[in-house]
């Protein structure tokens, strides 16, 4: 059996049967393994993932977004992903709006299997994919599956090579589908969807997206008889009868069957006849409201490639007519006035249901029942998670990375009763009523002869005491000394003896004398140290 690694199926004999190194050349290897998805340096890849071909990007063919739209619409995309259920019952008229604008690049693929309901699928299904792929599968159904993996998008990095990794993922999600309808088995049209759901998901995600469009949004299309693709191909012409009379009669003049025009647009959803940024517009509106909007675009190519009749000159027979929607021109595919135009067109999901019964009733009438019985169509989004309701547990996002946090987790909040405080409230009532803390009293470091003395074995000073006096004056504490030699210098009106030089200065009180801490505070002095002045001043 084929090794997984990194959640992907290694090629071996039995996966994936890729050509011998002899037979290789430029257009089906770019070299060694290591180049499986890369490239050359010659060779430069969009943003899309093209490195040529038709579909690679163009300014002509996209609008670029800015890049603070971009992300003011992430963090919307976010939210509403965060909250699917209530978006979708309350608010899905904005969800839908917010498709039309298209959905960031970056939440693409995840909202896509939000919309489309294979989220829930997956969720519902769990380990269902992992026993599909472990299978072996039908060897008729697996020739033709490996038959047409390289001619899907070969001009995508993913697909370019002939065993790589999006070949193997393709092979993987067509295989699996085929084990789990058996009785459907494998279409080609399958394989460009399954493809573009690589392109923005993982293969087991994939595997579910087109599971639920194979079922929900276009049932019976890739069946044994393609019956449901003719029927929807007959809607698709009454409907171009109310919307574009002109092309109708052109149509119905020239016997223009609608599945010789619209099968690869309808069964591939557009995905290889747009520009790539148009396809992804389109998918976007699709999965949100469903097949109309694959009939809108429809509408709107043959209105724009035969609505006049100058262009029906140039058309004067079937052959004609055929070359001239097989190369539809730039200018109608462009991603913005495509978009414009598909909007406008008047064509509702009620629209469709009518001519479906219509167009059903007239098939039973001309060639009997049909032999495929499919199950009923969604309209959308809401109604598939209408038919299906899910769970909050199968909407939670699951995270792809998971880091251990050394912090213990936080405790649950307890429920409170009516009335009943927090202990947090209660810590921060009996906060505000606790005593201010007292402030140590700072003892007058030049204490006067005047001044009281204090007893040491009492505190500094009374908690209750305010901080000073308010009868006595404001005293500045260290008062300038300005004279370098002072003669006979006054203390209290007595003048001090003088002093011969060789004697020794007179002590001078330092903060660790312990009789500083028997003066009077500051505030209990009734000196002022600015009464010591000099006879006679020098400066220096």
């Amino acid at each position: 059996m084929a090794k997984i690694e990194n959640g992907r199926k290694s090629a071996d004999s039995r996966s994936i049967r890729t050509i011998s190194s002899s037979y290789m050349d430029d257009e089906s290897s770019l070299g060694s393994d290591s180049e499986i998805n890369g490239f050359t340096n010659d060779r430069h890849t969009d943003k899309y993932g093209f490195i040529g071909g038709a579909q690679q990007y163009s300014e002509e063919s996209a609008q670029d977004v800015p890049p603070e739209v971009l992300r003011q619409r992430e963090v919307k995309w976010l939210d509403m992903l965060s909250n699917w259920d209530k978006w979708m019952v309350k608010r899905h008229k904005k969800v839908r709006l917010r498709c039309q604008k298209g959905i960031p690049p970056s939440l693409r693929g995840r909202a896509w299997l939000y919309l489309s309901g294979g989220k829930v699928k997956r969720e519902q299904n769990r380990g269902k994919f992992e026993e599909l792929d472990s299978q072996a599968g039908d060897p008729k159904e697996l020739d033709v599956i490996e038959k047409d993996l390289h001619r899907q998008f070969p001009f995508h990095e993913m697909f370019v090579s002939r065993g790589g990794h999006g070949q193997q993922d393709l092979f993987r999600v067509l295989k699996a589908y085929t084990l789990y309808r058996p009785e459907e088995g494998y279409c080609q049209a399958q394989a460009p969807i399954a493809a573009v759901l690589l392109m923005h998901m993982p293969a087991e995600d994939a595997f579910w997206g087109l599971v639920q469009i194979c079922e929900k949004y276009l049932p019976g299309y890739y069946s044994a008889g393609l019956e449901a693709i003719q029927l929807d191909g007959e809607i698709l012409y009454a409907l171009t009868r109310r919307v574009s009379p002109l092309v109708y009669r052109h149509l119905e003049k020239h016997k223009m069957e609608p599945i010789l025009y619209m099968t690869e647009w309808f069964m591939c959803a557009f995905s290889r006849t747009l520009p790539w940024a148009s396809v992804l517009r389109v998918w976007d509106m699709f999965l949100c409201d469903g097949v109309k909007i694959i009939f809108r675009v429809g509408l709107v190519l043959l209105k724009c490639m035969l609505g006049t009749r100058e262009k029906l000159k140039a058309c004067q027979g079937q052959y004609e007519t055929m070359e001239l929607l097989r190369a539809i021109e730039p200018r109608y595919m462009q991603e913005g006035f495509l978009v414009r135009e598909v909007l406008e067109v008047p064509v509702s999901e009620r629209d469709v249901e009518r001519e479906h019964h219509v167009q059903l009733k007239r098939w039973r009438k001309n060639r009997g029942e049909l032999h495929c019985k499919s199950p009923p169509r969604m309209h959308g989004a809401r109604a598939i998670m209408a038919s299906e309701p899910p769970s909050r547990q199968d909407l939670r996002q699951n995270p792809t990375i998971i880091v251990e946090s050394p912090l213990p987790p936080p405790q649950p909040t307890p429920q409170l009763k009516k009335g009943e405080k927090s202990k947090e409230e209660k810590s921060k009532k009996k906060g505000s009523m606790k005593k201010a803390p007292t402030v140590m009293e700072i003892p007058n470091p030049y204490p006067l002869a005047g001044d009281p003395q204090r007893d040491p074995q009492l505190p500094l000073r009374d908690p209750q005491l305010p901080l000073r006096d308010p009868q006595l004056p404001l005293r500045d504490p260290m008062p300038t000394l300005r004279n370098s030699t002072v003669q006979q210098p006054l203390v209290n009106d007595t003048p001090l003896p003088n002093t011969p030089e060789d004697s020794p200065p007179p002590h001078q009180p330092t903060l660790n004398d312990q009789s500083l801490l028997t003066v009077s505070p500051l505030q209990k002095s009734t000196q002022s140290l600015s009464s010591i002045e000099a006879d006679q001043d020098t400066y220096l």
